[in-house]
């Protein structure tokens, strides 16, 4: 079992790596599909994470797709893409889509904000230079300055078109299992819409990037919730 980690294509790959190595340790197999280029060239741009997602995946064996943040909204077609072989779904502090329908990553509370961010020029700055310092800095791991530096560097600047793109959400995706790990508000919200559905949910206090400050914790969370029936 395969367990392919989806990082907000806000941030990049960085934010998974240490749970990605976590589970190795542990015995399985992981990836962290690289997102931070899906933009180039224009709307759409869900098939290409879908494409990048199929990409990174191993050639065989079961896979679970593990979404953070607003790659959630993408979970529906990545699960498409990867067909049969997904054998369950983890959404991790994530955006948690409908059953069927259309979505767009940018929710419409949040836009005005995001067009605000953009400006004339339509894009926006990288992620973590939207907040102040003091929001920052809580969601990486205290005394590793180098985590920090790897994860800014990395980020993207996506354009507000990003936000507002359509993105289908075929029915049928969530017929595997489907479970909810959350950090901290405001996805204790999405977390209590998961558990009426019926999905497992797990909580592990923290703040939005957990994964990179406590990366066994959240490793051992994926595999226990991957496993739930």
């Amino acid at each position: 079992m395969t367990f392919v980690l989806v990082h907000s294509p806000s941030v990049g790959p960085s934010t998974w790596a240490p749970v990605a190595e976590a589970l190795e340790r542990r015995g399985h197999t992981a990836v962290v599909p690289d997102l931070t280029r899906i933009t180039e060239g224009g709307p759409p741009y869900w098939p290409r994470i879908v494409a990048a997602v199929r990409e990174a995946a191993p050639g065989d064996g079961p896979l679970v797709p593990v979404a953070h943040s607003n790659a959630g909204w993408f979970m529906p077609v990545i699960r498409e893409g990867l067909g049969d072989r997904v054998v369950a779904c983890v959404f991790a502090d994530a955006a948690l889509p409908p059953e069927r329908g259309l979505v767009k990553p940018g929710e419409e509370n949040v836009l005005p904000f995001l067009r605000e961010l953009a400006g004339e020029g339509g894009v926006l700055p990288r992620w973590t230079d939207w907040w102040s310092e003091e929001d920052v800095a809580p969601m990486f791991p205290a005394g590793r300055p180098e985590v920090r530096e790897r994860v800014v560097a990395e980020q993207p600047r996506l354009p507000l078109a990003f936000y507002t793109d359509v993105v289908p959400v075929p029915a049928g995706w969530d017929g595997v299992r489907c479970s909810f790990l959350w950090f901290g508000p405001p996805y204790d919200t999405l977390a209590e819409q998961a558990r009426r559905r019926g999905w497992p949910v797990r909580h592990l206090p923290g703040r939005h990037l957990h994964q990179i400050v406590d990366p066994e914790a959240v490793a051992g969370a994926l595999v226990t919730l991957s496993r739930r029936s």
